[in-house]
């Protein structure tokens, strides 16, 4: 599954802005917070905490952005992975709308920091879900009518089966969606770098190429990699898909999974119209979800396929190709002129895993697939909580999250198994 330290060779990497090379960490340095890993958490993280003051020192494997930061499909959704009947089932209604009010704020953090900082990552307001069966309809109605009613979210409505096909012109979209016009889709990648630059100008040091290979907790602790270390009175764990065993209490927690996006070559106004009149993101209700966007230069952004093996499929192109022509089939001519891999980290429950390890060592991941918000969210929770305002990062503390079976050697083939199971069902 590991790659180059090099970005994979995607569309987002070929449309990066202000790409630059940063140093590594040599040598012995002190600094108040430590984070571990530069993606949306850990960016977040760290710029919060150096606008209150404090000295800020990224350590980052890779590249600034390598990981699913860099790579994922775009979305930013409102909620959690869960649906809000689901929280108000699990947790009670009053936890349910803690969370829903967290998940907001999170989308707010997005948005914000984007006009803040006047990042340029092709922010765009929208964001669909919608059925592959006319008998999945009903759930639809009813997470419109309790955001709508109970939850005085406004932004979100229902679309007939007849929307659908006339918004999408699918045949595989047989059922009716919801749309929410408080969701967007951005350019993942140069949102990351926006992050960073805005971070670095304010006084965070961020270290490429300098991966970890312990920590201790204490006063100070210590974060050791190859060639130097890092003396810190805080540690934030921000590395959610690619922690490996970095720390198993928290390996233990979450599951690796590989998702698999391609881009095609550009296509006319007429042809991007047909496929996606409003220019929103989409995603359907298939358990392997399959997710889509136009890019800035209108190219359809598709995104299938699921791997749980430590290894990518070889031929990538292919491997989704396969999947976009289920959805579109009338595109079985077009070029294919980029496709990619990443890995995101899901829990048991697919709630985010947010909290503090130890007195002075704090992590969050598991985003399951909602990472843009939940992550730009988590980072500025554990940032607040570090500043000693602990409020929201109590709510998170609610949610427990359970263990994969087997712990970090045996949750794999379990997990596989599972997921078959599922990928079975979405066929019949």
């Amino acid at each position: 599954m590991r790659e180059s330290i090099d970005y994979p060779e995607s569309y987002y990497y070929h449309t990066a802005n202000n790409l630059k090379e940063r140093p590594s960490l040599n040598g012995s340095h002190a600094t108040d917070i430590c984070v571990i890993g530069a993606g949306y958490t850990g960016l977040l993280t760290a710029l919060n905490l150096s606008e209150r003051g404090y000295d800020v020192t990224i350590l980052e494997a890779n590249k600034l952005a390598w990981g699913a930061s860099g790579r994922n499909g775009g979305q930013v959704g409102s909620g959690h992975n869960k649906k809000i009947h689901e929280l108000e089932k699990d947790y009670g209604k009053q936890l349910a709308n803690e969370l829903w009010q967290l998940s907001e704020y999170g989308k707010s953090i997005v948005k914000t920091r984007i006009e803040k900082h006047e990042i340029d990552c092709d922010l765009k307001a929208g964001n669909a879900s919608v059925s592959n069966d006319r008998g999945d309809d009903h759930h639809h109605k009813e997470y419109v009518e309790k955001l709508n009613s109970d939850y005085g979210y406004d932004l979100v409505r229902y679309m007939t089966p007849e929307e659908v096909r006339e918004m999408f012109h699918s045949p595989y979209f047989d059922g009716g969606g919801s749309l929410d016009m408080g969701g967007a889709h951005l350019h993942p990648l140069n949102y990351a770098l926006g992050l960073a630059k805005a971070a670095e100008d304010s006084g965070v040091k961020i270290y490429e190429n300098s991966r970890v290979t312990s920590y201790s907790n204490g006063s100070p602790c210590i974060v050791k990699t190859n060639q130097g270390e890092v003396k810190a009175e805080h540690v934030v764990l921000a590395c959610n898909g690619y922690l490996d065993n970095l720390e198993n209490k928290l390996a233990v927690k979450i599951m690796p999974i590989n998702n698999f996006i391609l881009a095609t070559e550009p296509m006319s106004e007429e042809e991007v119209r047909y496929i996606n009149r409003d220019d929103v993101c989409v995603h359907d209700n298939k358990f392997h979800v399959h997710y889509f966007r136009m890019s800035q230069d209108k190219r359809l952004l598709f995104g299938g396929g699921e791997s749980y093996a430590r290894n990518f499929p070889n031929d990538l192109k292919s491997y989704v190709r396969k999947t976009m022509l289920d959805v579109y089939p009338h595109l079985h001519d077009k070029r294919i002129d980029y496709a990619w891999g990443g890995t995101i980290g899901v829990t048991v429950n697919r709630m985010p895993h947010v909290g503090r390890l130890h007195t002075n060592v704090y992590f969050a991941h598991g985003y399951s697939g909602h990472g843009i918000a939940m992550a730009s969210l988590a980072g500025t929770v554990l940032a607040e909580a570090i500043d000693g305002s602990v409020s929201n990062l109590d709510i998170f503390s609610k949610i427990k999250i359970p263990t994969f079976p087997g712990g970090t050697l045996l949750r794999w083939p379990g997990f596989y198994l599972g997921m078959l199971y599922y990928a079975l069902r979405d066929r019949f």
